[in-house]
Order: C-alpha cells, then structure tokens, then sequence
C-alpha cells in the first residue's frame, strides 16, 4: 500500500475541488444531485484504493467545495437550501462508509492471500515427504515455514527430546504453559522462553521444534497455530517413514 498512498493522498486532495470547479461552468444547467452523484464517484474512486485518510479527505473535500462552488450564496461556505445541507451531509457519510468497507474487503484478500500460502506450504512439505527426499532438507524446510507462518524468530528441531515445563503449542493449536490456556491472540506468544512443538506420529514422539519469539510480539491466529502443528506432523511421519526403512539409523 505504501506504493500508491502518498499519490491516493494527494488525489483526494485536488481531485474534488478541481471537479467542483469545472462543474461551475455548468452550475446553471447542472442539477446539484447529479453533481454531487459526480461527486459521490470520485469520493468511492479514491476510497476504494483502502486508504482511510484518503477516503475521509476526499469526502471532506467534495462537502466543502460542493458548498463552496455551487451552493447558493456562491463561493462562500454558507448553504441556504436544506437540500444542499442533506447532500453536503451525505457525501461525507458516503466516503467514511465506502472507505471503510474497501478496507475491509483488502483485509478479507490479503487474509486470503496468506491462507493461500499456509496451504501451499502444507502442500510442498506433504510432497516432499511422499518423494523420500533428505530428511534434514525437510527439517530445514519446515523450520523457515515455521518461522513465516507464526511471525517468530525462529525455531530449532530437537531429535528425541523430551517434553518440559515450557510453553507448549499443543495439537489443538491452543498454547499453554504451567497447565494454563495463553491468550495469544491477545498477549502474544511467550517471549521470555522457547515454545515447545511436539513432532509426532501416530502418537509416537519423534522430537521437537523449539520456537523463539523473544525480539517481538507474535500473534499467531488459531489458524495459524494449527498449520503449524501440520507441518510439525509432517516432519514426524518422515522421520517414521525413515526409521522404518533404516531401522539402524
């Protein structure tokens, strides 16, 4: 969004006043609705970009030079007609409205988007499993999806290593610690230890991640924490499968 903020910002700066003016040319054949329908137009232009200030601006904007430039008394900010005040009212109650739901329909695409990637990462690691490939690769793999997936530092594999008191993501996506449910979404995963990830397989342990998130708050959604878990899982049933075919190893 930083790519086009600062221009969407000065569009709805100029944009109205510059329609209003134009406009003035043919304020004496040209309805005031249909004017402002004109500019309810450049209002949902700039708002639909899903800059808040832009939207608020542009709505701002249109209000004020709507009244300034063709509302009688002419170029003053004073309006005479109560149908002018309703249509001053409405443009502005029209570009916070369209500003906020073209944010909110952006949210709703990039959480799509990222959903979009936990399965595809999912996906590589069940295919690298099923092609028998270097279980340390597989490791090293899940190890940095991990690390996107849940917003942390970073994260380890212990081969074998036991479960201790720390915090623990369970297979439920929950996080606890001491026997406690953590608010992640809240309070963020711990940063002041590693968070345990169980590797298992058909409920046989096979190790375990160690997941650091000491430089910042991380707040992984449930959605999140479950995708992790899989790809934990993942590395469980390659280490089985290996174990399987070299039981020496």
């Amino acid at each position: 969004m930083e790519s086009y903020r600062n221009p969407v910002l000065v569009a709805s700066v100029l944009a109205p006043p510059a329609v209003c003016a134009l406009l003035t040319l043919f304020r004496d054949s040209f309805d005031n609705a249909n004017a402002a329908l004109l500019l309810a137009v450049v209002i949902v232009g700039v708002a639909a970009f899903g800059v808040r200030l832009a939207g608020i601006l542009a709505a701002v904007g249109s209000a004020v030079w709507f009244d300034f430039f063709l509302t009688v008394p002419y170029n003053t900010f004073t309006i005479d007609s109560r149908d002018d005040v309703e249509t001053t009212i409405l443009l502005v109650l029209i570009g916070v409205a369209v500003s906020e739901i073209a944010i909110w329909g952006r949210r709703q695409q990039a959480r799509a988007s990222r959903h979009r990637g936990y399965l595809d990462g999912v996906i590589t690691t069940s295919q690298a499993v099923a092609t028998g490939g270097s279980t340390d690769d597989l490791i090293e793999h899940v190890r940095a999806e991990l690390t996107a997936v849940l917003g942390i530092d970073g994260a380890k594999f212990v081969a074998n290593g036991r479960q201790t008191s720390a915090p623990h993501l369970n297979a439920d996506g929950t996080v606890t610690r001491g026997g406690r449910v953590l608010k992640v979404e809240r309070d963020g995963l711990p940063t002041n230890a590693e968070i345990e990830l169980t590797v298992q397989h058909a409920g046989e342990i096979r190790g375990r991640f160690l997941l650091t998130a000491a430089a910042r708050i991380a707040r992984p959604d449930l959605e999140q924490r479950k995708v992790a878990v899989a790809l934990a899982d993942q590395v469980g049933a390659a280490l089985s499968s290996r174990d399987a075919l070299h039981p020496h190893l």
